[in-house]
């Protein structure tokens, strides 16, 4: 009988890509993967550690994972796990426990896994991203491909360099090798990630651009997305081309972090507001439907009301599709811990709820400035009985009659009207 495993990841988009990989090194090793809502025999959770919140978040997936079979192995991973390991090793129950540059090490003993009586600590080095490759489940349509690891840009508020490492990067050709390989299992769709994505290159002498390019020629691969990228990184000619080329998808995920050019000094960002106004606008001008998803963190330390607000005003003023808007939390090791003054944790609450009513206005006149267009829609398999659901080019959620000859394949839909939940529904 197979053994059975189950996963949770957290955080970032990375972590989900990383779970994936480890979900196919444990399928290749006769694992049967389960919902990690069930009864499993090995759990494996990928931890996330940019709040605090995170921190609480990913110790409550671990006491759950031991609470559904106190005899199941445990397998703790991720930035917490590296941040962290000696907190995560006083939770009775956990066996094993992998940093962020080990988490390919795992392949290596899942043939030896056993209860521990004391929880083995593995430690990262950080050399190498080799061994992250993509892997993937039957009844997906879409596949994530990590490109790029760590970051060197060391922001005041930030922990990702001590849990992540320098940047680092896999060989193009190494990536294109996947690629294929992920185009012959029947994925239509890849996401590119990394933690610094358009730092790429660092490591191999090559260029996020160039990557771009050959990722372009792959057989098989409809669609692509780029994953979240530094505004002073989105060159002209990587928007040029996301834009002009069929198989990428006119998406955008760029971190602001914030809108005064006084807080970005002190959050050691590498750009102004007004690079960051020249990028959207640049984008704008040469594709209004261009879907622009924006980061955003308020209450970092220095952030006085007066800075927010110009923060408030600027995020106003651009013409994106929607803000991801973080709530500052204290990380240890970093520059921000010394910086005057400290915001109050109810005015941080209260500064995410202004920043989250502006992006949910965003987001809903984006979705009403797409009726009435006819987009195409990538579909997938659906719980529902009767809708399945699809994102568009642009990425807007759209849902159809669930048909199953319809999973995993692009559709035109009219986008006519939005139902009382927020997307649109279309009778194909």
């Amino acid at each position: 009988m197979k053994k059975r495993i189950a996963y949770h990841a957290l955080g970032c988009k990375l972590n989900f890509a990383e779970a994936s990989s480890l979900s196919g090194d444990f399928i290749s090793h006769n694992y049967m993967q389960v919902p990690f809502n069930q009864e499993a025999d090995v759990y494996v959770i990928n931890t996330c550690s940019v709040t605090e919140t995170a921190n609480a978040k990913s110790r409550k997936a671990i006491t759950k994972a031991i609470r559904k079979n106190p005899s199941a192995i445990i397998i703790v991973t991720g930035c917490y796990a590296q941040l962290k390991p000696d907190e995560i090793a006083n939770i009775q129950g956990v066996d094993y426990i992998f940093g962020t540059g080990q988490k390919q090490s795992i392949e290596s003993i899942i043939e030896d896994l056993t209860k521990q009586k004391t929880p083995q600590i593995i430690s990262s080095d950080f050399k190498s991203i080799e061994g992250y490759y993509p892997a993937w489940s039957s009844g997906r349509t879409r596949s994530f491909l990590k490109v790029q690891d760590g970051c060197d840009n060391f922001c005041s508020y930030c922990t990702i360099p001590l849990a992540r490492g320098h940047s680092r990067n896999i060989p193009i050709a190494k990536i294109l090798k996947q690629a294929k390989a992920i185009a012959d299992s029947g994925f239509k769709e890849i996401i590119l990630t990394g933690v610094n994505i358009g730092d790429f290159g660092k490591s191999s002498d090559e260029s996020f651009y160039a990557l771009l390019q050959a990722l372009g020629k792959i057989d098989g691969i409809e669609r692509y997305r780029v994953s979240s990228i530094e505004p002073d990184l989105l060159h002209h000619e990587i928007i040029d081309f996301v834009l002009e080329h069929p198989k990428f998808m006119p998406h955008f995920h760029i971190p602001l972090q914030s809108g005064s050019d006084s807080m970005l000094k002190l959050m050691k960002r590498k750009y102004d507001t007004a690079l960051f106004r020249e990028r959207i606008e640049y984008i704008r001008n040469k594709n209004k439907n261009a879907f622009i998803g924006i980061d955003l963190i308020v209450g970092v330390p220095g952030e006085t009301e007066s800075l927010f607000q110009e923060s408030v005003e600027f995020v106003k003023s651009l013409d994106v599709s929607f803000v991801h808007v973080f709530t500052y939390s204290e990380r240890e090791g970093t520059q921000a811990l010394k910086i005057k003054p400290i915001v109050p944790h109810s005015e941080r609450k209260a500064r995410s709820e202004i920043m989250h009513d502006i992006s949910e206005s965003k987001h809903h006149q984006f979705y009403l400035s797409q009726q009435g267009q006819k987009r195409t829609a990538l579909f997938e398999q659906s719980k529902h009985k009767t809708l399945m659901y699809g994102f568009t080019d642009n990425y807007i959620k759209v849902a159809i009659p669930n048909n199953k000859k319809f999973i995993n394949t692009i559709k035109i839909c009219n986008l006519d009207e939005l139902n009382p939940k927020g997307f649109f529904e279309s009778k194909i």
